[in-house]
C-alpha cells in the first residue's frame, strides 16, 4: 500500500511493511489517475460519435457537401499513423508527458473545430484532433499497464468495457441535445472541460519514472508506416464508394500502400530505435492478440454500423430508439467483460475466455444474418446479446495478454499496435461488410422493385428514414427486402470472419499472469501498483 502511494503520488513513504491485516484496497491517488484515464478514453471513443449526429446541421452552416466525408475521414487517417508514434514516444520519453501532450493537442484541435468558419477549416483541425485522439487510448492502456500487475488489471476490464458502452449508446444522444439545444459548435467544445479535468488530476497525481533516450527518433520509419497505414485506410474508406475497386487510383493507393509497409519492415530491422520494434512479434501470444484484435474490429463495427440501419428500415426504429435497442449487445458485453475481469484476476487462467468468445461471437454473428422482414425486436435482441457475449470475452482479454507477453518498456509500442490492428480492422470491416452490402442491397432491388426502385438506390444503398418515407409503398417493401438480404449477407461474411478468432484462440498459450508490481527494468525499480 506505502509503495503504491509513493508510486503515484510521487511521495517516498518509509517503512510500513505491507502485512496481512492491511486492507486491500487501492490507495485515493490511484483511483483518481484511473478516473482521469477513463474520461481521457470517454473523449477519445465519445467523439466521432458525436460529431456524427451534428453533421447535417454543420453541412447546413458551412456547405461543402462534397467535402462531407472528410470530416470523418481526416481524423480517423491521422488518428491510425499518429496511434503507433505515441506508443513509441511514451516508451523513448516517459508515459506521463507523452499522454499529457496528445491531451493538449485533441482539445487544441477541438477548440479550433469548434471555431472553424468552412469545411476546409473544418477538416484540417480535425486532424489536428485526430493526431492527439491518436495517443488517448494507447496512453490509456499503456499507464494502465505500467499502474497495474496484469493479474490484477482484470479488475478494471468492467470499468473500460462500460465506458465503451457509454460512448456508443450516449453518443448519438449527447450529440443530439447538444447539437439541438447549443448548437453544432458545442459538439467539439464539450471536449475542453472534460479533458482540463483530465489533465488536472493526471498532473496533479500521477508520477511516473522519467526517461531520458538519447537515441533520435525514427523519422523514416514513422513516415514509412505513416504512408502505408493512410493507403491503407483510403483504400478501406475510398473503395467501393468515390471509386470502383478496380479503378486506377485504388490501385495507386494498394501499391503505395504495399511498397511503404516492406519498405518500413525492412527499415525496423535495421534502425536503432525502431517505431515498431519487430520482436515483439517473436512473442506467439502478442501475434495471435493482434489477429484477434483485427478481427473483433473487423466485425464490431459492422455491427454496429449495419444493426442502426436494419432497425431502422426494416423494424421501423426511430434514430435516437436505434440506438437504445444496442442495449442488448452493449449490456451483455459489460456484463461479460466484469465476469472475464473477475476471473482472470483470481484464477490467472484466461485462455478460456478467447475460445468462448470466438464462439459466440460466431455463432451471434450467424443468427443475426437469419434476420429478414419478420424478426421481432426480441428476437434481434437476443442474438445481439449473443453477440455482446462474445466481445465481451475478447475486448480487453486482447489487451491483457498483449500486454504480459512483452517487457516493460515496449508496453507503449504493444497498447499501441494491438490498438492499431483494431482500427485497421474496423476499417476493413466498415468498407469489406459495406461493400457486400451495398452490392446485395442493389441487386435486390433491381430483382424486385423494378427500375424506380434500382433508381433509389443509385447513389447509395442507405436511405434515411425521411427518404424512405417518401418511397411508394411498393418500392418501401423492396427495400426492406434488400436491407434484410444485404444484412444478411454482411453478417454471414462477419461470422465466417470470426471463426478465425476461435482458430487462432486455439494456439494461445496460457502464460502466467505477472503478479508482482509492474517494473521497467531498464529504470529504477519502483513499485508502480499494489500487489496482492
Amino acid at each position: 500500500m506505502a509503495d503504491t502511494q509513493a508510486a503515484v503520488t510521487g511521495q517516498e513513504t518509509p517503512g510500513a511493511p505491507e502485512t496481512a491485516e492491511q486492507p486491500e484496497k487501492q490507495p485515493r491517488s490511484v483511483r483518481v489517475v484511473l478516473l482521469a484515464l477513463m474520461i481521457a478514453m470517454m473523449l477519445a471513443m465519445l467523439d466521432n460519435m458525436i460529431v456524427g449526429t451534428a453533421m447535417p446541421t454543420i453541412v447546413g452552416e458551412l456547405g461543402g457537401l462534397e467535402h462531407l466525408s472528410w470530416v470523418v475521414t481526416g481524423y480517423t487517417l491521422a488518428t491510425a499513423a499518429a496511434t503507433p508514434i505515441w506508443g513509441k514516444l511514451g516508451d523513448m520519453y516517459g508515459r506521463k508527458g507523452a499522454f499529457m501532450t496528445s491531451i493538449v493537442i485533441f482539445l487544441i484541435g477541438s477548440a479550433l473545430s469548434g471555431m472553424a468558419q468552412n469545411m476546409g477549416e473544418l477538416i484540417g483541425f480535425r486532424a489536428v484532433q485526430g493526431l492527439g485522439a491518436g495517443g488517448l487510448m494507447v496512453g490509456v492502456m499503456a499507464i494502465i499497464g505500467d499502474l497495474i500487475p496484469p493479474r490484477e488489471r482484470g479488475k478494471y476490464q468492467g470499468m473500460m468495457a462500460g465506458v465503451m458502452a457509454l460512448a456508443m449508446i450516449g453518443g448519438p444522444l449527447v450529440g443530439g441535445t447538444i447539437t439541438d439545444n447549443w448548437g453544432w459548435r458545442w459538439a467539439f467544445y464539450i471536449n475542453l472541460p472534460l479533458g482540463v479535468i483530465a489533465l488536472a488530476a493526471i498532473s496533479a497525481v500521477l508520477h511516473l519514472p522519467k526517461k531520458r533516450n538519447k537515441t533520435r527518433i525514427d523519422y523514416l520509419g514513422a513516415g514509412l508506416l505513416t504512408l502505408g497505414i493512410t493507403s491503407i485506410v483510403l483504400v478501406t474508406t475510398w473503395g467501393g464508394s468515390e471509386y470502383a475497386w478496380t479503378s486506377a487510383r485504388i490501385m495507386e493507393l494498394i501499391a503505395i500502400g504495399v511498397v511503404a509497409l516492406v519498405g518500413f519492415v525492412f527499415w525496423q530491422t535495421k534502425a536503432a530505435e525502431p517505431v515498431l520494434p519487430l520482436h515483439i512479434f517473436r512473442s506467439r501470444n502478442f501475434t495471435l492478440m493482434s489477429i484477434i484484435g483485427f478481427i473483433v474490429g473487423f466485425v464490431m463495427f459492422g455491427a454496429t454500423l449495419f444493426l442502426p440501419l436494419y432497425q431502422q428500415s426494416v423494424q421501423g426504429a426511430s434514430a435516437t430508439n436505434s440506438g437504445l435497442l444496442l442495449l442488448p449487445m452493449l449490456g451483455a458485453m459489460l456484463v461479460t467483460s466484469m465476469v472475464a475481469g473477475r476471473v482472470t484476476t483470481n484464477t490467472g487462467r484466461y485462455k478460456i475466455f478467447p475460445l468462448v468468445g470466438g464462439v459466440l461471437l460466431a455463432v451471434g454473428l450467424y443468427l443475426l444474418s437469419t434476420m429478414d422482414t419478420g424478426t421481432t425486436r426480441f428476437t434481434s435482441g437476443l442474438d445481439m446479446a449473443v453477440v455482446g457475449l462474445g466481445m465481451g470475452c475478447l475486448m480487453q482479454i486482447t489487451m491483457l495478454v498483449a500486454q504480459n507477453s512483452v517487457q516493460m518498456k515496449d508496453m507503449g509500442v504493444a497498447s499501441s499496435s494491438t490498438t492499431l490492428f483494431r482500427t485497421l480492422g474496423s476499417s476493413f470491416g466498415v468498407a469489406i461488410m459495406g461493400a457486400v452490402f451495398n452490392d446485395r442491397v442493389k441487386h435486390v432491388m433491381s430483382e424486385r422493385g423494378g427500375a424506380m426502385a434500382a433508381k433509389a438506390t443509385e447513389k447509395s444503398a442507405s436511405l434515411d428514414a425521411a427518404s424512405l418515407a417518401k418511397l411508394p409503398a411498393p418500392v418501401r417493401e423492396a427495400y426492406q427486402q434488400a436491407v434484410s438480404a444485404g444484412t444478411h449477407s454482411a453478417f454471414l461474411l462477419g461470422a465466417v470472419i470470426a471463426v478465425a478468432v476461435l482458430v487462432a484462440a486455439v494456439f494461445v498459450k496460457e502464460v502466467p499472469l505477472k503478479s508482482g508490481p509492474a517494473v521497467d527494468e531498464e529504470t529504477a525499480p519502483i513499485q508502480l501498483a499494489e500487489a496482492v
